[in-house]
């Protein structure tokens, strides 16, 4: 049977944690066939980002159009964009995108700086699944969001700004909060006592691109991507890959 085809848009990760490789990982493990645009170059590990080379936005355009007119996209998540151009060339082409998911990376695990909130609002205006963490949904709305309360409210704030549905990620309190058709759900789970979760933003984007691809519901393909993220977490918690948070078990390696 030929697989369904799943595309990332996003910059590409040397460290092999998050980004592109995180992205094509996920894909691969739950079985669909990955395509990538890359919109960056970045050079980073476990320790941070020390060098960031954006694509020109003629090469996204030309790596999107490539895929585009030959493979039948059943989903796109669109990670890291650090250029209004870039942002630009993916929002003329948001029609021709089944199954948006749109992961607003702006800070990296470490700490460094990977993206601007005003780049990642040109596409919210488009009918998405946004998955920003509670500090990336900070920086959307411009204001602190810690609390379970401010993430609910986080939530139903940035719907309004045209996304199909909103999950803000709860990172190591493991409680996310979904808003879609109207209604807000908290999802909580089990936190996993690891310093290694790199990656984990990226990966829960694409597992939810994956399942949506597959025909599940927004709800449902938010959970399956949750409960896979958690897996990864486990299986990945004890290990030693570099100095600083290292990434999780995509394929269950430790399980």
């Amino acid at each position: 049977m030929t697989p369904r085809v799943v595309l990332t848009i996003a910059g590409s990760d040397s460290g092999g944690g998050a980004g592109i490789q995180a992205d094509l990982k996920t894909f691969a493990a739950l079985g669909v066939f990955g395509a990538s645009v890359i919109t960056a170059v970045t050079a980073q590990n476990t320790l941070g980002v020390t060098d960031i080379h954006p694509v020109p936005a003629e090469s996204v355009a030309a790596q999107l159009d490539a895929v585009l007119s030959d493979l039948t996209v059943a989903a796109v998540k669109v990670g890291m964009i650090s250029d209004p151009a870039v942002a630009k060339v993916i929002a003329a082409r948001a029609a021709e995108l089944p199954n948006l998911v749109v992961d607003p990376v702006l800070v990296a695990t470490a700490g460094s700086r990977l993206g601007e909130a005003a780049v990642v609002g040109v596409l919210l205006a488009y009918p998405c699944i946004l998955t920003p963490n509670r500090h990336e949904a900070g920086a959307l709305l411009g204001r602190p969001v810690e609390t379970a309360e401010e993430m609910v409210s986080a939530a139903a704030e940035l719907a309004e700004l045209g996304p199909r549905a909103v999950v803000v990620t709860g990172s190591e309190l493991a409680l996310d909060v979904l808003h879609h058709d109207g209604k807000t759900v908290l999802l909580p789970g089990s936190p996993v006592p690891t310093r290694n979760n790199h990656g984990s933003g990226c990966t829960f984007s694409s597992a939810i691109a994956v399942r949506l691809a597959a025909g599940d519901t927004v709800p449902d393909a938010v959970r399956a991507a949750k409960e896979y993220v958690h897996r990864g977490l486990l299986g990945g918690s004890a290990w030693r890959l570099g100095a600083g948070p290292g990434p999780l078990d995509h394929f269950g390696w430790s399980i």
